[in-house]
């Protein structure tokens, strides 16, 4: 016998919107969050652009000390996160707080704090003056520390890192927890501060992200016979999961129900999807198993699809593997093209998506995809340009990372 698992809140800070309201209405309404980037001189970089948060004030949110202490990650984990659990509306204090738990995920951590702290020491004359913040804001962990800590959760506690797979890693985990009894609540998702001159310089290196610097609101356009790689974007994404009958014992409001979740590994190359989508397809069949469905039973899927000339085919593949190539209903499509790619956060604001999908019944577009690539056959029903109206009952969120780790997450309306 298993628990049943819903989601009771949800959170977002995203390149679209600092708040879930924001971001779901730039979603809807096909907004590109790419723009040159300001964070630092990136005019000698290969790529100069990326979507970056708007307007966002840490000292809003955090005191001062608070925010001296913690790296932008970690900040991003708590704002989003404190929207999520204020939307849920449980009592930690009415709970055994023992039965309330984070497992949160970040693929870079602490990028920016380490690149400042190593700078500071590489240029100066020798001496270690280094922060005794360093290395609490460096570690990956720190943002499901900082979210107990400030929320007094004493439950399951960890950090999941699998790279852009990451946040759908965290969310199976808490799953998994609460459908075994092993937990009444877990606060999950995932966050990243990314854009940082070390990280988009590794990127560039490896001429994985799009260089269309003249127009960067078109950069990404997944599924497009002219895509040229990914723009990297930063943000966090929330939910709080709960095991079903416990939110429904205190009259809780319920988004959706988390029906399957599942992971699998390529064992192909370190940076490059299997090119047939074989750990793709696996991780969709295993997660549909878990929710008793077939994927026709599908609606929508949000592809992680991130603009790149392969890893958007070999992913197209998968899809067809498993609905044969015959006509079906199934909608896809790649929110990246406006959020941009927040790395281990991307399944956090993505799981969103599907969420607020099922709920409203509508389904955001891919934007900039003018000319579908030849080898993408129709029968893949691409959203393109504008949303739809739709009436999704159930979702699919599909994201993959460097390493080869595929991690899908099945939500439903509530039955």
């Amino acid at each position: 016998m298993t628990n049943r698992v819903v989601v009771t809140g949800i959170g977002a800070l995203t390149p679209l919107g600092n708040n879930v309201k924001d971001f779901w209405s730039g979603v809807k309404s096909g907004k590109s969050g790419a723009a040159p980037i300001t964070r630092f001189d990136a005019s000698l970089f290969r790529t100069k652009f990326a979507c970056e948060l708007k307007n966002f004030d840490p000292t809003l949110f955090l005191d001062r000390a608070e925010v001296k202490r913690m790296d932008p990650f970690t900040q991003y984990a708590i704002v989003a996160s404190d929207e999520a659990i204020a939307d849920s509306g449980f009592n930690v204090n009415e709970m055994d707080p023992f039965d309330v738990g984070v497992i949160w995920g970040s693929g870079q951590g602490g990028m920016q704090t380490f690149e400042e702290q190593v700078a500071e020491y590489a240029l100066g004359n020798g001496q270690p003056r280094f922060s005794p913040f360093f290395v609490p804001k460096l570690i990956a962990n720190m943002a499901s520390g900082m979210i107990s800590i400030r929320n007094g959760y004493m439950g399951i506690n960890y950090t999941t890192v699998s790279a852009c797979a990451t946040s759908n890693s965290a969310i199976m985990d808490a799953f998994n927890y609460i459908r075994t009894g092993q937990a009444k609540i877990i606060v999950t998702g995932g966050s990243e501060a990314p854009i940082t001159p070390a990280s988009i310089g590794g990127f560039c290196a490896m001429k994985a992200m799009s260089v269309r610097n003249d127009d960067a609101a078109v950069a990404s356009r997944p599924f497009d016979v002219a895509r040229d790689g990914f723009v990297m974007g930063e943000g966090a994404g929330a939910l709080v999961l709960e095991d079903y009958d416990h939110a429904k014992s205190r009259g809780a409001h319920i988004y959706a129900e988390i029906t399957g979740a599942a992971m699998t590994a390529d064992a192909y190359h370190m940076t490059a999807t299997h090119p047939e989508g074989l750990g793709a397809k696996r991780a969709m069949e295993i997660a549909l198993k878990t929710s008793g469905m077939n994927f026709q039973d599908l609606d929508y899927l949000n592809a992680h699809a991130t603009s790149t000339p392969v890893g958007d085919l070999s992913e197209i593949k998968a899809i067809i593997s498993l609905t044969k190539n015959e006509k079906n209903k199934v909608q896809v499509s790649a929110t990246k093209s406006m959020t941009g790619h927040l790395m281990g956060a991307a399944g956090g604001i993505e799981a969103l998506i599907c969420i607020l999908a099922i709920r409203d019944k509508v389904i955001p577009p891919t934007i900039n995809t003018t000319e579908v690539d030849p080898d993408i056959p129709q029968s893949v029903n691409l959203v393109l340009k504008e949303a739809i109206d739709f009436p999704v009952k159930a979702a699919m969120s599909n994201t993959f990372g460097f390493g080869g780790h595929n991690s899908i997450v099945v939500f439903r309306e509530l039955a």
